[in-house]
């Protein structure tokens, strides 16, 4: 027998062993020892334990419950049934459940049954194939394999994913809450307690926000209570108190954090205690205060002074109409980099094209996001983390700052603050045991001049189409809303903006009219003298629409006549519209969910009662605790 590698003797020393295919494949994909959250969590879950695991972004959480959820399903004594399901893993959005399934075949290659089972699958998808590719080898039904299907929304439908369900017999199924849901609801999809054996839910906190909370409910109410549970986070809430108590059975708790040693305020040089960083020690999280004119220059400067010269940039703002404006002007500011837009309204068929093109281009570029980028992503090129829109979460935070300096690598994130009440953001990160530092090298250096030639650069491109114009008002009151809702009001209050900075940060052509504004009595135009009249569309459909508007020819809505001029009449329309889909959308969620109780037994309507009696409960303990209400992130 041949010695073992390095790598093969660190893994093997796991208890129990591991099969030796999977030591040739972890190997051969480069994982060159067991992280500590492995080496904690991967013989637990491979036993009879159910798992909670708290552990810093990039220490390897994926391979702690892909590799036990592979050993135990190849481990049963026969193969599991036909169109039952052996384990499932719910991610909170569809890039983490892709990057998860990614690994879980990377693995599967190097498992024979398992790699010709999906061998045959894709051939058999594929329009052509050629006609001397030898088939795939086969194996005896007999043979243990794992085959997984991922279910995401979008692109395919749940018809499509329960054909391919019946057609493959996936038994390993990854995917988000609701396409979930959708598959196991479906009768031709089994959970039995003979075949079912494992659950994980991949970044749990994050499954409990608003909009998960009900379909995750549904789904363990399909599984069976005898099975293993591992709940895997970066920052594991009180509120997965919840998941605890309903879906776990004595779990056991893991959390790895990395130690540093504290320095005492005030005593330079003297060392203090030894303190938990919920962040790798290979990333440097630091922050600059600037006006806000000044921070896009700031970004420009520090992307030049850096050494080596960062390839991979994730920028990351607070809403989903900022992405769209700033993605049309940082082209023009940050020369060199190509700028990827992804926010979670972009269709999904554009979120995977952006997201492929961020993750595989060869050219410097800058993903430019909101939160849907910030939970569990595995981009190991990632240098540097952006946050021109600091969360007042500390958990996000962690979450955002942590796609930079994984698996070892070295990475740095800053957060751009503005001087003022801004500035106790720092102490308030402290406390929650995420400390910050002020970025000392580079120095970075802006002056007003700088500032001032960013801004007219925006302005140049704003001025070349009307519609980014709108784009730019849009997106500043979106942000604005987003700023009036921080948790933290105390620390980010909109009555402290700078505002006629704000607008030179922008580069916007007047200020919007918003009622935040009422009170502040400066120069909404900002010192700019433009014809709105001549201010024409690129679209030359749209520029002949609002030309025959203008000029009263019968061709334009008649109901605008009553807008005020300047006002952005579609976007106005646009959003009475929007109000008038909630409310039917209201309507009929208040009448599924009264036609849903109407069918529960008494008990089924006392155990949900209990549930939402300990949700009021973990809330209100948090309210108590912390003094502020819940937070729930920006808009995305």
């Amino acid at each position: 027998m041949a010695p073992q590698t390095q790598t093969e003797r660190q893994w093997s020393a796991l208890t129990p062993p591991l099969s030796e295919w999977l030591l040739d494949a972890i190997s051969a994909m480069g994982f060159a020892a067991a992280t500590p959250v492995q080496k904690a969590a991967i013989p637990m879950f491979l036993g009879n334990k159910d798992v909670v695991v708290e552990a810093v972004t990039g220490s390897g959480k994926t391979l702690a419950f892909l590799i036990p959820i592979v050993e135990r399903l190849l481990r049963l004594d026969g193969p599991i049934k036909k169109h039952h399901v052996g384990a499932i893993i719910i991610s909170p959005t569809r890039e983490l459940a892709t990057q998860i399934y990614t690994v879980l075949l990377s693995l599967l290659k190097f498992h024979a049954p398992s790699a010709s089972v999906m061998k045959a699958a894709d051939d058999g998808d594929a329009d052509m194939t050629e006609a001397d590719a030898p088939p795939p080898p086969s194996f005896p039904p007999s043979t243990l394999k794992v085959v997984p299907q991922l279910l995401l929304g979008g692109t395919v439908t749940p018809a499509q994913d329960l054909s391919a369900f019946l057609k493959n017999s996936p038994n390993v199924l990854i995917g988000t809450p609701g396409r979930l849901l959708e598959l196991l609801s479906s009768p031709h999809v089994h959970c039995p307690q003979s075949s079912f054996d494992a659950l994980v839910l991949d970044e749990a906190d994050r499954l409990l926000d608003l909009g998960f909370k009900d379909d995750l409910q549904k789904i363990l109410s399909r599984l069976p209570k005898q099975r293993r549970t591992g709940l895997f986070s970066a920052s594991v809430s009180e509120a997965v108190d919840q998941l605890i108590r309903v879906g776990l059975r004595n779990p056991v708790r893991i959390a790895v954090r990395v130690k540093a040693r504290a320095r005492q305020a005030g005593k330079a040089g003297e060392e203090g205690k030894i303190e938990d960083k919920r962040t790798p020690a290979s990333l440097q999280m630091s922050y600059l205060t600037m006006p806000p004119s000044h921070k896009l220059p700031a970004i420009k400067e520090l992307l030049l002074s850096l050494q080596p010269q960062p390839q991979k940039v994730i920028l990351y703002l607070a809403t989903c109409y900022s992405v769209d404006y700033f993605q049309h002007v940082l082209p023009e500011i940050l020369e060199g980099y190509t700028v990827v837009p992804l926010h979670g309204k972009h269709p999904d068929k554009v979120r995977r094209k952006n997201f492929t093109k961020f993750v595989e281009g060869m050219a410097p570029s800058v993903l430019l996001t909101t939160d849907v980028a910030a939970r569990g992503l595995d981009i190991p090129t990632v240098d540097l983390v952006l946050q021109l829109d600091p969360p007042s979460d500390p958990k996000t935070f962690i979450h955002r700052c942590g796609r930079a300096g994984r698996a070892g690598r070295k990475g740095l994130a800053v957060t751009f603050l503005t001087p003022g009440p801004e500035e106790d953001y720092i102490e308030f990160l402290r406390v929650r045991q995420t400390p910050i530092s002020s970025l000392t090298s580079p120095n970075i250096r802006i002056t007003s001049e700088d500032a001032e030639a960013v801004t007219e650069k925006i302005r140049d491109v704003v001025k070349t189409d009307r519609a980014l114009y709108e784009k730019a008002q849009r997106g500043f009151v979106s942000w604005v809303r987003a700023y009036s809702k921080h948790t933290a009001s105390s620390i980010f209050r909109v009555n402290d903006l700078q505002w006629e900075d704000l607008g030179h940060a922008w580069g916007l052509l007047k200020l919007p009219s918003m009622p935040e504004l009422k009170k502040w009595d400066g120069d909404r135009k900002l010192g700019l003298e433009l014809d709105f009249t001549t201010y024409a569309y690129k679209d030359k459909q749209r520029e002949k629409q609002r030309q025959a508007e203008l000029n009263g020819d019968g061709s334009g809505k008649e109901d605008r006549k009553h807008v005020k001029p300047g006002q952005d009449t579609a976007w106005t329309q646009k959003k009475e519209q929007r109000a008038t889909k909630e409310v039917r959308r209201e309507k009929k969620k208040a009448k599924r969910e009264h036609e849903r109780v109407s069918k529960l037994t008494d008990a089924e309507k006392q155990k949900e009662a209990e549930l939402q009696r300990m949700i009021e409960q973990v809330r209100k303990k948090v309210v108590e605790e912390e003094g502020e209400e819940e937070f729930e992130g920006f808009s995305d």
